[in-house]
């Protein structure tokens, strides 16, 4: 089982190409850390995979389980066991943040079925005991007001709660101090497993010793121009991104 993203091209819609035909296969039971200079596309990676509206695939496909997301809406694809936690979290006011977990958990049950309160709640404050997100939040609007680390803690918080079946997590470690940064890492590492498959979106090689990917991707240009083990995350930190241009049989723009 595996999310495959296949010779996939797209563009900001009537703008400029910014995926250059990329391919990359995040397969259940392993995490794929990629790494890239600022404009090489990751970020559009994360939000095209989800479905934003503002990006429009001009070829290429993206795979969950061997089929087309396509045509999904970033809704259907969520229900389907997609996750994104984004880079900047959005403030939602008037909307609760156990209410939106819970309305999240409720649209994925079969029509006529309902969530049972009691094990909801005991389970949502088990996992925000966990991140040490106090309970008073449950009440509070969605990131409103939050800070960067508690924004952090809330998407892993979602994470956990919707357990889903491929998670890409978009520069997570972005505005995070290090204490932060190992609460919000101990909450990711605690739903690896057999089931999940996670691509991990950063600049720096600080998260990966706290979540250690199998596979470390470079993207450069719109597309993967190298793979390797973790091993490659400790040399792009100490060398920078210039040596795999040189290496390159032709020109990758920046």
């Amino acid at each position: 089982m595996s999310l495959l993203i296949k010779d996939l091209h797209a563009r900001v819609k009537d703008g400029q190409e910014i995926l250059r035909g990329l391919t990359l296969e995040i397969e259940q039971g392993r995490v794929h850390a990629v790494m890239g200079p600022n404009g090489s596309g990751k970020s559009t990676l994360s939000k095209v995979i989800a479905g934003h509206p503002d990006y429009e695939i001009t070829s290429g496909d993206i795979l969950m389980d061997g089929k087309s997301i396509l045509a999904m809406e970033a809704d259907e694809r969520s229900r389907a066991g997609l996750f994104l936690a984004f880079q900047y979290p959005v403030e939602i006011p008037g909307v609760s943040n156990a209410n939106f977990i819970r309305a999240a958990l409720q649209a994925r049950l079969k029509s006529g079925e309902e969530l049972e309160a009691t094990e909801y709640y005991a389970d949502l404050y088990q996992e925000m005991d966990a991140l040490q997100i106090s309970r008073t939040f449950t009440a509070r609007s969605v990131n409103e007001g939050f800070s960067g680390g508690e924004k952090k803690r809330n998407e892993v918080l979602q994470m956990k709660m919707l357990n889903p079946a491929y998670a890409i997590l978009d520069e997570t470690d972005s505005g995070l101090d290090i204490d932060a940064l190992k609460i919000v890492a101990d909450g990711v590492n605690s739903q690896l497993g057999p089931k999940l498959g996670v691509l991990l979106i950063t600049h720096y090689q600080r998260l990966l010793d706290y979540i250690r990917p199998d596979v470390v991707h470079v993207l450069l240009g719109g597309r993967i121009v190298r793979t390797a083990g973790p091993e490659l995350a400790l040399e792009l930190e100490s060398k920078g991104y210039d040596w795999i241009r040189e290496e390159l049989a032709e020109p990758v723009p920046a």
